[in-house]
């Protein structure tokens, strides 16, 4: 028996947050097992003075991780679904995805405006290249200054950089505590979320049965197979999480339903769709979105973004 589980994360303190919500999870499910969490910092982590999307790796926050996962230095790894690459290490495999939060973003901004008044030109923080193509693509006059940073330091830069707005993921922000600020939640016919936003994944060694039989019970099926459908859908496109791909898949009975939009960075052009079809079918339905946006010319704007970041996904 596996007597102490050593949990990997992310130092920042949303990381932590998630890791410690695993931790108390699977404590509640096996009474007789210590865990115990060590963080560390991503080269995501380390690099702020860059934007992401310059940085062009898909692992940004995710690698030192699966390193650890690797060697045996910890036995799960706790990520925000979001920043989990499509395609993983070999010897490595999604144990688990929890069920997910309200996967939307969220306005912040001066005096609680909503981002159909904030004023003509107004400044707007954000270091995701989605958030910026679909905002720009409702409110072409905005304008995008990229803020780096985990939660707090974002917030702290709102102000200090006297911006009229910030968009942030709902998730952070209600598990940091700071529902109070949000002025609005974007609706998802304006800004689709990050593949798999809003949901915790953990990964674990493939082989490593023990640990995925422990972890069990984190496991949200409608989550997985809605954020399952999401991930093909961008692996087809072969998008990492730097380049302005939404997705929003929802299960409804036997229904999964999956929408779909790639964005050029400009928000002139948004190319979105939507397919329906059975919750056992959650890889083809992403494949046959993300073909429909193919068809309709989405590799060249994801090859625009690419080209005009200068970065190469490795």
């Amino acid at each position: 028996m596996i007597n102490q589980v050593i949990i990997g994360s992310r130092d920042s303190d949303l990381a932590m947050w998630q890791a410690r919500w695993v931790a108390n999870s699977l404590q509640k499910a096996h009474p007789d097992r210590s865990f115990h969490i060590q963080g560390m910092k991503t080269k995501g982590d380390n690099i702020l003075d860059v934007a992401l999307a310059k940085i062009g790796d898909k692992g940004l926050f995710t690698k030192e991780l699966e390193a650890a996962l690797l060697s045996g230095a910890i036995k799960l790894a706790v990520h925000s679904m979001k920043d989990l690459p499509t395609r993983l290490p070999g010897g490595l495999a999604i144990g688990a995805i929890g069920e997910r939060e309200y996967p939307g973003d969220v306005l912040i901004s001066r005096n609680n405006v909503q981002l159909a008044g904030l004023k003509k030109g107004a400044r707007v923080g954000t270091s995701s290249l989605r958030r910026r193509a679909q905002l720009l693509y409702y409110r072409p006059d905005l304008q995008m200054v990229d803020i780096r940073g985990n939660l707090n330091t974002r917030l702290r830069k709102f102000k200090e950089l006297e911006l009229d707005a910030i968009v942030l993921a709902y998730a952070g922000i209600k598990r940091m505590g700071h529902e109070a600020l949000v002025a609005q939640l974007i609706p998802f016919d304006i800004c689709l979320p990050a593949v798999g936003q809003g949901s915790v994944g953990v990964e674990i060694a493939s082989a490593d049965t023990a640990t995925r039989d422990i972890i069990a019970p984190l496991d949200h099926g409608p989550s997985r197979t809605a954020i399952e459908a999401e991930r093909a859908f961008m692996q087809r496109l072969e998008g990492g999480c730097q380049v302005p791909i939404g997705a929003y898949g929802q299960v409804e009975g036997d229904v999964l339903a999956l929408e779909g939009a790639v964005i050029d960075l400009h928000g002139q052009t948004a190319l979105r769709d939507s397919v329906t079809g059975p919750v056992d079918g959650a890889r083809r339905l992403g494949i046959q979105l993300a073909e429909v946006l193919i068809d309709r010319g989405a590799e060249k704007l994801l090859r625009q973004a690419r080209q005009e970041f200068g970065f190469h996904d490795k």
